[in-house]
Formats: C-alpha cells, sequence, structure tokens
C-alpha cells in the first residue's frame, strides 16, 4: 500500500479538533480500515502519534489506533491545516514531478510555504 499524504492530514487534523485531545473512532469517505489502520501505523512509525498496535493473524498489513499526537503531530496540524497551503505544496510536487514524498519533506515544504506568506503579508 502506498501512503497517502492527504489521509495522514486527514487523521492529523481530525484527532487534533477532538475536543479531550485522543483519537476518536477514524472514519473517512473513500477509505477502509485497513487504510486507517496502516497510515494510523505510518504516523507513529514517524513520530506524529502515539499509538498501539492491533494487528492481528487476519489482517492483511499493520494495523494501528492512534491514541494521541505528539508534539509533531500538533506542528503538522498547524502547518497542513490551511487548505490553500496544502493545496499549494501538493501542486509544487506535482510540477516537479512527484507524486508523494516522506513525511519530514511534505512537512518543511508546508513550513516553506507559511513563511513566504507570512513574509509576504509583512511587507
Amino acid at each position: 500500500m502506498r501512503r497517502d499524504m492527504e489521509l495522514i492530514r486527514k487523521i492529523v487534523l481530525a484527532i487534533e479538533d477532538h475536543p479531550n485531545g485522543t483519537a476518536p473512532e477514524l472514519q473517512f469517505d473513500g477509505y477502509d480500515s485497513s487504510q486507517i489502520g496502516y497510515h494510523s501505523y505510518l504516523m507513529v512509525e514517524s513520530g506524529l502519534a502515539i499509538g498501539c498496535d492491533v494487528t492481528i493473524l487476519d489482517s492483511l498489513g499493520p494495523e494501528w489506533i492512534i491514541n494521541h499526537l505528539t508534539t509533531a503531530g500538533h506542528e503538522f496540524a498547524e502547518s497542513a491545516r490551511n487548505e490553500y497551503v496544502w493545496d499549494e505544496v501538493r501542486e509544487e510536487m506535482k510540477r516537479k514531478g512527484f507524486v508523494s514524498a516522506s513525511i519530514d519533506i511534505v512537512k518543511r515544504m508546508l513550513d516553506k510555504q507559511i513563511r513566504k506568506r507570512l513574509d509576504v503579508d509583512h511587507e
């Protein structure tokens, strides 16, 4: 299964928007539970979240549930929250011939776009 940064963004924002700081039951149109479980695993492995392995013998791949975001997860959420900035980063990646990139690179690109916008707003 390929990493889907759009799904990672949806998961991060859904958790951050949840009122008590823990992860709600995650369901998104167009994604099944194995995709959400696998991307939850990727988020834990990359340091965006704390979670639990719920993989069983019948699982098609790694399945994790998220307990809560880490500081890095909250920082990613802040960077990815603005739809316009998110779309700019996705378009820049496409222009350069990339379908996806590592979470760290996407985060850096988001931060670069935000800094660029803030500098423009101050001029």
